[in-house]
């Protein structure tokens, strides 16, 4: 016990049970010894531990490092409230008395938000490469089919043809953006808490310039009282989660969507599919909806630690140790999710032929037909009229653009001549597009190979 001089009785047994954080922050090990050598490093810059005592700290605390990365060394949860209580035991086991020293200067509040920065800094990182890593699989897949044509969508509804590779490069501007929410983050734990205490520092002249140079940090924190209270950084941290797992649960809903039998336009490798316990024919899209389904849990997180949050006086409150649990859980299913879905799409195979007959003759190419008239000298909202007209007369006679004749669209309006028709060919869509960021083929090979430039 890191406290207890002044109580009379030690903790009862469900409330020691009740208030214990081992079992989540001992994820934390690595960063609280990291931590540790380099307050102690520091308190012998000071002089307040001597080169010897130093030497026996920091040796401690690295066989302790070694000793639990090696399974050698796993605290009993219902001796230790936390993580720092369980290593300044075991650093008392292996040294003896200057691992007392150790603490001097310094409080958990400080050293737990020390801790996580330190945590931080790895979990970003990860959390960017599988991005990154899931945007290279994409972008291998939309390589491939340029020419793929499938339907895009408004409201659920047909609204014009694209092809799978724009459709899928939409999804990796999108986890960019989430790339750039983690890179953001980076900056916010740019400060050391490191030296902060409990809520006021110290009136032990600790050089906080070290400890914040010694650890990677840029500066140390400003006002002792917000460094220990705040739990932006993970808000932050959670937010990124939360949006990079809705980009995911979208990419899953349409992964669910176009392997069901009606789309039949992706089929999923068996290693990333599950079965039915009673019908023998079924093959699921578990994987898929588990992203989604995990994605309300993230959600979830996020909603549970600002509601942690938006009551508490400054500065440091027992209710803070809940933000661990909920920082662990997010990230790794952030990441698991992440990981999973690159898989999932490299052994996947789409059916690159499903939607070409489909769309050569549905009313997908309306808005193409209108912009035709528009050339012509049409002012928009009667080309627009126009063509709706068109439709609802072969909506009436059961017909669609693939029935349609020249002399029928003379009878709507004489301007319509032979090139109108050919507004209508779904092979040559996407190569009429004009505008930048449409789905014209070529547009869509530049922006892989902006892609793939930018993600080397």
């Amino acid at each position: 016990m890191l406290w207890g001089g002044r109580f009379k009785d030690s903790p009862a047994g469900n409330a020691f049970k009740f208030s214990s954080s081992l079992e989540i922050d001992i994820n934390l090990t690595s960063e609280d010894i990291e931590g540790s050598i380099a307050h102690a490093e520091m308190l012998n810059k000071i002089g307040i531990i001597s080169q010897e005592e130093l030497e026996q700290i920091t040796g401690g605390l690295d066989q302790i490092k070694s000793d639990w990365k090696e399974g050698k060394w796993n605290p009993d949860q219902s001796k230790f409230e936390d993580i720092h209580s369980a290593i300044e035991n075991r650093l008392f086991e292996l040294i003896g008395k200057a691992a007392g020293k150790l603490h001097t200067g310094r409080s958990r509040n400080d050293q737990i938000v020390t801790d996580i920065y330190l945590w931080l800094r790895k979990a970003i990182v990860l959390s960017d490469d599988k991005i990154k890593n899931l945007q290279l699989t994409l972008i291998d897949i939309a390589s491939d089919n340029i020419d793929t044509i499938m339907p895009g969508y408004t409201h659920l509804q047909r609204a014009q043809p694209i092809s799978l590779a724009y459709h899928l490069l939409a999804y990796v501007e999108m986890m960019y953006r989430d790339r750039e929410r983690f890179y953001f983050l980076k900056g916010t734990i740019s400060q050391s808490p490191l030296g902060a205490g409990a809520l006021a520092g110290s009136t032990i002249p600790l050089d906080r310039q070290f400890t914040s140079s010694k650890l990677g940090f840029v500066e140390p924190t400003r006002n002792a009282l917000d460094t220990v209270s705040n739990r932006d950084f993970i808000l932050d941290f959670l937010n990124s989660c939360v949006i990079g797992m809705l980009h995911l649960s979208r990419l899953s809903e349409e992964i669910v969507i176009w392997s069901s039998f009606e789309w039949n336009f992706i089929k999923l490798s068996d290693k990333y599919s599950t079965g039915s316990s009673l019908m023998p024919q079924k093959k699921n899209p578990d994987l898929a909806e588990l992203i989604r389904g995990k994605t309300g849990r993230v959600f979830g997180n996020y909603l549970a630690m600002a509601t942690t949050m938006k009551a508490l006086p400054l500065s440091y409150n027992r209710d803070l140790q809940e933000d661990k649990k909920l920082l662990f859980d997010s990230f790794f299913i952030f990441v698991d999710s992440l990981q999973i879905m690159s898989e999932m799409l490299k052994t996947a195979s789409f059916n690159t032929t499903r939607f070409l007959n489909e769309l050569n003759g549905d009313f997908s190419l309306a808005t193409d037909l209108a912009e035709w008239l528009v050339m012509k000298g049409i002012p928009f909202r009667d080309a627009h009229f126009i063509v709706g007209r068109i439709v609802k007369k072969l909506e009436e006679k059961n017909k669609n653009f693939s029935d349609i004749s020249l002399d029928f669209l003379k009878e709507i309006d004489p301007i319509f001549d032979e090139d109108a028709l050919q507004c209508l060919k779904i092979e040559t869509a996407l190569q009429r597009k004009k505008t930048y960021g449409s789905p014209n083929p070529e547009m869509v090979k530049d922006t892989i190979g902006f892609w793939k430039e930018k993600l080397k």
